[in-house]
């Protein structure tokens, strides 16, 4: 059978990697996206570098590329315009970040298309909204992990916020847009209109930030970095076995009796540690029994143990590890298009599959 989007043809005006991220999973499904970029330049990520593959291509631009064709085009050229307009009038879906505003300095605002294509679905990322404050802030995930309060909530402490080791901003509101994107056109199959879709990047991230956004929004708490603990669950972090760093994920009090059973038996009877809550108010009393005893025995002896009793536990691994563990269990995580590798989507369909058709568009300059 056909994959899920077939016949939806997308318009691809985004650059980096939110918009790119989005296009690439629609594509994976199906539709047919055409990437648009300036000639002899392209995307700001084509550059973006170490490391690059064997081809001399910066991975950071394979990553989220594939699936399309491309199509260069200088958007100040009046003929090029034109091209644009032709282009995005014979497509179902056009996706941009150029900022408020930035499309109409090009004469491919909304108001302008959709006039053109009425069931066109029009998809804007910008990074804080379009207000006139809004349109002054640069939208770059690092200023948003930032801005959005996730840093304040990563890292060993309250005095050492961090960044996420990827791009999360991104790629979460690259997640958003896709889902703003086919609801949209299922209301257009019902309604028979297209419309605009709008999202920015510090919004995608509060919606992401869930239960520290909760915490705030509905108890009043401004939650704070705690390196690998959890500030709900209790013990939900990393601990130091004698040879190296692993996991522990205890979710419920019957977990705890368990786990505390072949741990430390006398745990179970003390009241400190009778429920999650006395657990999370009392973490310090309680690492200070644990940790000593994780010290004394490797990593994998613990997670071997806590497996028995079906305690969640488990390594802290490298990206090679990991894409080791994902092929050990049958996963089948790289996929390879004319010779270039990626991480497969995710999404498995019993009977309209994904498909790889194309690696990464390449710049005729």
């Amino acid at each position: 059978m056909k994959p899920p989007l077939a016949g939806i043809k997308i318009a691809d005006f985004s650059r980096v990697l939110a918009g790119p991220y989005a296009t690439m999973l629609l594509a994976d499904l199906g539709a047919q996206v055409v990437k648009v970029e300036r000639p002899g330049v392209g995307d700001d990520t084509r550059t973006w570098g170490p490391p690059f593959d064997k081809n001399g291509n910066a991975t950071y631009f394979l990553s989220v590329n594939r699936n399309k064709e491309g199509l260069e085009l200088d958007l100040t050229d009046q003929a090029d315009q034109v091209r644009a307009v032709e282009l995005i009038n014979s497509s179902d879906v056009v996706v941009e970040n150029f900022g408020p505003g930035g499309m109409e300095k090009y004469n491919l605002g909304y108001s302008k298309l959709i006039a053109n294509n009425p069931k066109l679905i029009y998809c804007s990322i910008t990074g804080f909204g379009t207000s006139e404050k809004a349109a002054e802030l640069p939208g770059y995930d690092l200023l948003l992990q930032g801005m959005s309060g996730l840093m304040s909530i990563t890292g060993s402490d309250e005095n050492n916020p961090s960044k996420v080791g990827v791009a999360l901003v991104d790629v979460i509101t690259g997640l958003h847009a896709v889902v703003g994107i086919l609801a949209a056109l299922r209301a257009r199959d019902e309604q028979g209109v297209g419309q605009k879709v709008e999202l920015n990047l510090l919004s995608s991230t509060l919606s992401a930030l869930v239960n520290q956004a909760s915490a705030y929004i509905s108890a009043g708490v401004i939650p704070k970095a705690m390196g690998n603990a959890h500030p709900s669950i209790a013990p939900y972090q990393v601990f130091e076995a004698k040879d190296k760093k692993f996991i522990v994920a205890v979710g419920s009090d019957q977990q705890f009796t368990k786990f505390a059973g072949c741990i430390k038996p006398e745990l179970i009877a003390d009241k400190r540690f009778a429920t999650n809550q006395l657990r999370v108010e009392n973490l310090q009393q309680l690492n200070a029994q644990l940790e000593p005893i994780f010290a004394q025995q490797s990593a994998d002896h613990w997670i071997s143990t806590l497996a028995k009793v079906k305690i969640p536990a488990g390594a802290i691994n490298n990206i090679e590890e990991a894409f080791d563990l994902a092929q050990s269990l049958g996963l089948n995580s790289i996929v390879e298009i004319d010779g270039v590798k990626s991480v497969a989507n995710p999404i498995s369909f019993s009977k309209t599959p994904v498909e790889y058709r194309l690696s990464p568009p390449n710049l005729k300059g």
